[in-house]
Parts: structure tokens; C-alpha cells; sequence
């Protein structure tokens, strides 16, 4: 009877150890995944031509094997900073919406432009060529990012 007992227990408890030295084996190896890692190099903002307000763009690149979400813009201060989209609403007329927020996918970036995901400022700060503007990026699980962007004209890169 005792041997009986003994070859029960020993089963689930030789399965728990082959599952634990075959998860420690794996993640040892570098295959368990990695946080996103975030950065973003300088962005650009355009000089505004009206009074309403102005966008700014930014790459951001992930280099974890994660996802991560923006979520968030602070810019600089006595100015609203939004994530935004271009949205079609027709043939060759387009609107803005507010976007809750982008993925920065694993391995991949987040690339901002005129024609999809942006950040509004307003009021437009006034801004010469060359001039730099403050950003912080707001992430769900990575800590904020400080970017500058650099003021352009637009369609100057």
C-alpha cells in the first residue's frame, strides 16, 4: 500500500518538475519575451498657418518583443497636446477625430503623419524654422518618453 502511495505522489510531482526546469530552460534562453522598449528620436512640428492649431509627428520604435499603447500627449506649457487621426468621411474630404490611443507594435514603430495618426496643439505656439517644442509620450505600460520636435514648414521633412 505504501508503494502505491508513493508512485501517485510521485508522478504529479515529477510532472511539476519537468514543467518548471523545462519553463526556467526556455526563459534562460531569452524566448520567455522582453518589456517593450521604447524611443523616439526628434520629431517635427509645423508652423502653423492659422490660429486653431498645429500638428506635431513623431516616430516611435520598439525594440521589446511587447506591445505597447500610447495613450497620451503632454506638451508644452499653456498648450493642449491630443493624439489625433485623419479620418475620410467622403471622396476627397477628410476630418479629425481624437484617437484614444496607438499601438506601438513589438519589433516595429509607431510612425506619425499628416494623413493618419498625429498630435494636435493648441493654441498653435508661434514658431520659426528651426524652433523645438517639448513633448511628453504617455505610455500603458512603459514610462513616459521627453521628445523634442523640430519647427518645419509644411511638407519640409
Amino acid at each position: 500500500m505504501n508503494r502505491s502511495r508513493l508512485a501517485a505522489g510521485a508522478v504529479p510531482l515529477l510532472t511539476c518538475l519537468a514543467t518548471l526546469g523545462t519553463l526556467t530552460a526556455w526563459t534562460a534562453t531569452g524566448n520567455a519575451g522582453t518589456p517593450a522598449r521604447l524611443t523616439a528620436a526628434e520629431g517635427r512640428v509645423l508652423i502653423p498657418a492659422g490660429n486653431d492649431a498645429t500638428a506635431a509627428f513623431f516616430t516611435v520604435r520598439n525594440s521589446g518583443t511587447a506591445n505597447d499603447v500610447l495613450t497620451a500627449v503632454t506638451g508644452p506649457p499653456g498648450h493642449r497636446a491630443m493624439l489625433s487621426r485623419d479620418i475620410a468621411v467622403g471622396r476627397n474630404a477628410h476630418s479629425m477625430a481624437m484617437a484614444p490611443g496607438a499601438t506601438v507594435p513589438a519589433g516595429g514603430a509607431l510612425t506619425m503623419t499628416p494623413t493618419s495618426l498625429d498630435i494636435m496643439v493648441s493654441p498653435p505656439p508661434r514658431l520659426a524654422p528651426g524652433d523645438r517644442l517639448t513633448f511628453t509620450l504617455h505610455f500603458r505600460d512603459s514610462p513616459p518618453l521627453t521628445v523634442t520636435a523640430r519647427a518645419v514648414r509644411p511638407g519640409e521633412k
